[in-house]
């Protein structure tokens, strides 16, 4: 009887071993559909990159930020330049196309139509080229507004000489002013302040040490001396 008993238990107890195989098969299983999924991912974003082929060979050839490629990793992108790349959604049937601003990450379009996502990726491209004439002709306006090294010079030397004039004015009797001006000399005001500003300083210098000389001779009157004396003997002076 008893030995019946302990048979059933023994047979009806869980086994480690094979929960181990079951858990082994169980996860080969969810990694290789990862790995599907991802597979599927990568092939739907190749398929967006060979559509939008013929809008990146329409990109100016002296425009270099335009380079698709596919960067293979936890979530796949396709990214169109460096800050706007092709993700596909949770569904891993859905186009999304983000882009990275200072303001945060922003969606720009999605769908599940390679033609409509393509036209949404043009639409992008024509906005970046836009962005960089516009800052091209900002840094060009910027660069003509600015004088040249040699009108800096100019405009110092007639400042310095006490003439004002155009800074792009390189002839005429201020020009020539200008660059024969001799340089300021010494002058008798100049000489008078700096010799009333080192008596002052003088005076003030004496005047401190004699204040600081009565403090000490009035510390000695009021009970210094006293002190000394009681301690020391005869002060010394």
């Amino acid at each position: 009887m008893d030995d019946s008993n302990s048979d059933s238990l023994r047979a009806a107890s869980p086994s480690l071993k094979l929960a181990l195989r079951r858990a082994r098969i169980e996860a080969a299983e969810q990694n290789q559909a990862f790995a599907d999924l991802r597979e599927a991912e990568v092939a739907r974003l190749q398929a967006l990159e060979d559509a939008i082929e013929p809008v990146i060979d329409q990109v100016p050839a002296e425009v270099e930020m335009f380079e698709p490629g596919i960067l293979h990793g936890e979530r796949p992108r396709l990214f169109i330049d460096m800050i706007g790349f092709v993700e596909m959604g949770h569904d891993r049937r859905v186009y999304r196309l983000m882009q990275d601003t200072r303001h945060g990450r922003v969606q720009i379009a999605e769908s599940e139509r390679i033609d409509t996502m393509t036209a949404a990726i043009a639409n992008y491209i024509a906005r970046r080229l836009i962005e960089r004439e516009r800052a091209l002709a900002s840094d060009w306006r910027s660069d003509a507004s600015a004088p040249s090294e040699t009108d800096v010079r100019a405009r110092a030397r007639a400042l310095a000489a006490g003439v004002d004039r155009p800074a792009n004015d390189e002839t005429g009797p201020l020009a020539a002013a200008a660059k024969t001006a001799p340089a300021p000399g010494w002058r008798w005001g100049d000489a008078l302040w700096s010799a009333s500003a080192f008596l002052l300083l003088l005076l003030g210098s004496m005047t401190l040490w004699a204040l600081i000389a009565l403090a000490v001779f009035g510390f000695w009157g009021a009970g210094a001396r006293t002190f000394w004396t009681a301690h020391f003997g005869a002060p010394p002076f």
